[in-house]
């Protein structure tokens, strides 16, 4: 009976011991999925399609996007949240992921500390477009025309309540102008139509986003919310010097669910490290009009803690002055 015990005991243990085990070094053994909380077309589906193509290079496995829209990028991230933590499902989030849909709280259940942050990969400041045959030719052109005419000028911007919503607002604010704000929810994609079709001459986005409508001529930037010019597109103002206090932009971060095992997440991402740093994605990324911006899993959260409550912190005063409601 002692024996028996005694080897129940030990194989108890050497179960416990392998369950314990992420097996790691083996890692991947098969494909890998790829969540994208955007639609197709859009900036951060073309930089996070671009991640992956060059990191299957280097393992075994392909990595395949998924695009799951809605819920202001909530529905894609909540399909991680969920996920089997074994690191064959990780996914992209942008500033509504990290900010936005937790401000307003409308999902109860989604909460960040249910994701395993891996790093951050490019940073990219918002700005104002218009299309290649609208009467502004500068941003001054463009207060100016508010002014005169309050609420007639339509500006595209993405989803009610988001980043560039707020981004918006602030500008609204600042420069003492009314603007008719139409949101196309769904990412850039629903935008470049709108702006293509002359449904807006107007777009609030990211330059990088519509980097490729920018060097075809058919929008120009009038200003960055940014105190740096975009060595892609220099001939654009910045915010800074056109007298306007905004600095605002997106950012793409990727994320594993939160119980994925260190060296899993380790090893994610060393492949995606290995892809940022490569010549082909610096070489590309740097004619699309965003920054590559690396952030480690060692540095990444706190960074996204920070930047969460330093935007909370600005947008509930926009709503004690009664600017926006939350």
């Amino acid at each position: 009976m002692k024996s028996f015990l005694k080897i129940a005991s030990t194989a108890l243990v050497l179960t416990i011991g392998f369950a314990g085990q992420s097996f790691s070094a083996d890692y991947p053994t098969k494909d890998i999925r790829m969540v994208i909380p955007w639609g197709a077309g859009g900036g951060t589906d073309g930089i996070v399609r671009k991640l992956n193509t060059i990191a299957e290079q280097n393992i075994d496995q392909s990595i395949y996007a998924e695009n799951i829209e809605g819920g202001i990028s909530a529905t894609g991230v909540m399909q991680v949240m969920k996920a089997r933590p074994d690191g064959y499902t990780i996914g992209s989030l942008t500033y509504d992921s990290v900010v936005t849909v937790p401000w307003q709280g409308l999902l109860p259940s989604y909460k960040l500390d249910k994701l395993k942050l891996i790093a951050r990969v490019t940073s990219e400041p918002d700005a104002i477009l218009v299309s290649a045959d609208a009467p502004y030719k500068s941003v001054a052109d463009l207060i100016a025309a508010a002014k005169e005419n309050p609420g007639s000028i339509k500006v595209g911007i993405q989803n009610t309540g988001s980043r560039l919503h707020l981004a918006m607002l602030q500008f609204q604010e600042k420069t003492g102008t009314e603007l008719k704000l139409i949101a196309y929810p769904g990412g850039a994609a629903p935008q470049k139509e709108a702006i293509l079709s002359n449904e807006v001459d107007v777009v609030a986005t990211s330059m990088g986003d519509f980097s490729a409508l920018m060097e075809g001529g058919d929008v120009r930037g009038l200003v960055e919310f940014s105190d740096n010019r975009n060595p892609t597109f220099p001939d654009v103002p910045t915010a800074k010097e056109e007298g306007i206090d905004l600095q605002i932009g997106s950012f793409i971060v990727l994320a594993a669910p939160a119980d994925t095992p260190d060296d899993v997440v380790t090893k994610v991402e060393g492949i995606y490290k290995a892809a940022y740093e490569s010549d082909a994605f610096q070489e590309w990324v740097s004619k699309v009009g965003v920054s590559p911006n690396w952030l480690g899993s060692d540095e990444v959260t706190d960074w996204a803690n920070d930047t969460q409550k330093t935007l909370f912190d600005q947008m509930q005063s926009l709503v004690d002055q009664g600017v926006i409601k939350k």
